[in-house]
């Protein structure tokens, strides 16, 4: 073969070399190409069962107001409406109805603070803290109101009772505004108690207990058996209270030196000192005016509690009750009010039964 002939054949054999890489490399390429977009398939089918198993694992998820911007709208013509109420009120001359008007006011706001705690598992939680801004706003104002129609002078009543009844009646009436709500509806409960064990079962065969309150309380021992939708808790010296799961939320206000073993969607606690709290909660538990409050898990035992705790969708521990919100707490350190028990303080279980309700 001639030099020339050796040349070309050399030339030949390169270039098919040279487009073989090339295919090989092409090939390469694309199947790079598709292993990226099966990753990327991949990833976003996982966050979208993710997404799907979290709304399918909220009890509330066929709710038409499992939403930010449906819960915003609600709550604001909610609270558009209590506005005016409460400025229609103050230019009404019919004093008559005073009373009357001023306890269905103070319902919507409790209905109003009810509802934040119903949508508070899937609210941002600064939207969570503007909605109960805006109740305590409401409370304050129903308050100033209530000071203006209901001067103090009303409730001095003459009449046959005694110096102490008279008196008793005089504090509940003129309750300040941020404990208004827990004692102007005729909900159940107990109140003015002191040194007694207290007994109540919600039977599930029964229809469900609203709400139920626990006010002026003085060492005594609540036991709560069964599922309500709301807990209003105030005025409690040195009591322990043991409280089957609450459906929606419990408002506690002024109690010191007490033991609290409960479960809510929503646990707000409002001028407590020196109060340990067992919870099962959903959301973060919250806190204003408070001190020396300890946090610890739930811990308490009846017969059909875990049926309970499943029907009011509590039956998993979130852990929520050790991250606990001081409200009035803005810094980025940790609030000085509130601690988690040592586990060597804590209660390790509560058993209660059912005696005779009282």
């Amino acid at each position: 073969m001639s030099s020339t002939h050796k040349l070309q054949h050399y030339h030949t054999k390169k270039n098919a070399v040279m487009e073989e890489d090339d295919d090989r490399s092409f090939a390469t390429e694309t199947l790079d190409e598709a292993l990226k977009k099966k990753k990327h398939d991949d990833m976003l089918e996982r966050f979208s069962a993710r997404h799907t198993a979290r709304k399918s694992d909220s009890p509330d998820s066929s709710s038409t107001f499992e939403s930010t911007s449906s819960f915003l709208s609600r709550f604001a013509d909610s609270k558009r409406s209590i506005e005016s109420r409460i400025a229609e009120l103050r230019l009404a001359a019919d004093s008559s109805k005073i009373k009357s008007d001023l306890a269905e006011i103070s319902s919507s706001i409790n209905d109003l603070e009810s509802l934040v705690a119903a949508s508070s598992y899937f609210l941002p939680s600064y939207e969570v803290r503007s909605s109960l801004k805006s109740a305590s706003d409401l409370k304050q104002s129903l308050e100033s109101l209530s000071s203006e129609l209901l001067p103090k002078k009303k409730f001095s009543f003459k009449t046959k009772s005694s110096p102490s009844t008279t008196a008793k009646i005089e504090k509940r009436d003129l309750v300040s505004p941020q404990n208004v709500t827990v004692f102007v509806r005729d909900s159940p409960g107990f109140r003015n108690k002191h040194e007694e064990t207290l007994t109540k079962t919600f039977k599930s065969s029964s229809p469900s207990i609203g709400e139920f309150t626990l006010s002026d309380l003085d060492t005594c021992q609540v036991k709560l058996i069964g599922t309500v939708n709301a807990l209003f808790i105030n005025g409690l010296r040195n009591c322990k209270v043991y409280t089957g799961p609450v459906i929606g939320s419990i408002l506690l206000d002024d109690v010191e030196d007490c033991v609290f073993v409960m479960a809510s969607h929503q646990i707000r606690i409002h001028r407590a000192k020196k109060c340990d709290f067992y919870l099962r909660v959903r959301s973060r538990p919250i806190i204003e005016d408070s001190k020396g409050v300890r946090f610890g898990p739930f811990c308490l035992d009846y017969g059909g509690i875990e049926e309970d705790l499943k029907m009011a969708g509590l039956e998993e521990e979130s852990e929520s009750w050790a991250d606990v919100d001081d409200f009035l707490w803005l810094r980025a350190v940790q609030s000085p009010n509130w601690s988690v028990l040592p586990e060597e303080e804590r209660i390790a279980s509560v058993s209660i039964s059912s005696d005779g309700d009282s």
